[in-house]
């Protein structure tokens, strides 16, 4: 099992590398370079711990400004490493929401080695675009969200733009990428 300090530095080097690297988000930038993103690695081995620790998360950024804590990475190094897993996951995330009455406060943006959209083949390079060297978690505030995408030109190609880009990559360009993906 990598170290802490492993763990975040290869999310770090996805994040700057492949993230903003690439601009896959357009709106991660800023935040990163003001370090607004909070980096929390879960020690969790069970889906009931993670569940508390996500809420503890969320909750502590309804009660942070977003100008400290604009988005939080919660990264799950020891559980939902079968990507059907955490996808079955994501419907606890959503009850979470929903019974904490936060939907349309937060939102949660998903990442996993294995990610795989749905009607693709596992290697179809638009699967890059959420490939992480770690499965994550993202929490988005939607009311940043709502702001960031006001001021940018046609959000609704960001998806495209991504898909493009990742199709364009190079193999070596992929190894340097996503050296996660490589090494297995």
């Amino acid at each position: 099992m990598p170290s802490n300090e492993q763990i975040l530095n290869e999310v770090n080097q996805w994040l700057d590398k492949v993230v903003i690297g690439l601009n896959l988000c357009p709106f991660a930038s800023r935040p990163y370079q003001q370090k607004q993103i909070r980096f929390a690695i879960s020690q969790c081995d069970t889906d009931a711990c993670l569940l508390e620790e996500l809420q503890s998360e969320l909750k502590l950024l309804a009660e942070t400004k977003a100008e400290i804590i604009e988005t939080t990475l919660l990264i799950v190094p020891n559980i939902l490493q079968d990507f059907y897993d955490y996808n079955d996951f994501l419907d606890y995330v959503d009850g979470l929401i929903a019974d904490n009455e936060w939907q349309g406060i937060f939102q949660v943006a998903t990442f996993h080695p294995d990610y795989q959209f749905g009607g693709t083949q596992p290697e179809d390079a638009e699967n890059l675009t959420n490939r992480a060297p770690y499965p994550i978690l993202h929490l988005l505030r939607e009311a940043s969200l709502e702001k960031a995408i006001e001021h940018y030109p046609n959000p609704e190609l960001i998806p495209e733009h991504n898909i493009e880009t990742v199709n364009n990559l190079t193999l070596e360009q992929k190894v340097s990428l996503f050296p996660h993906l490589f090494k297995k």
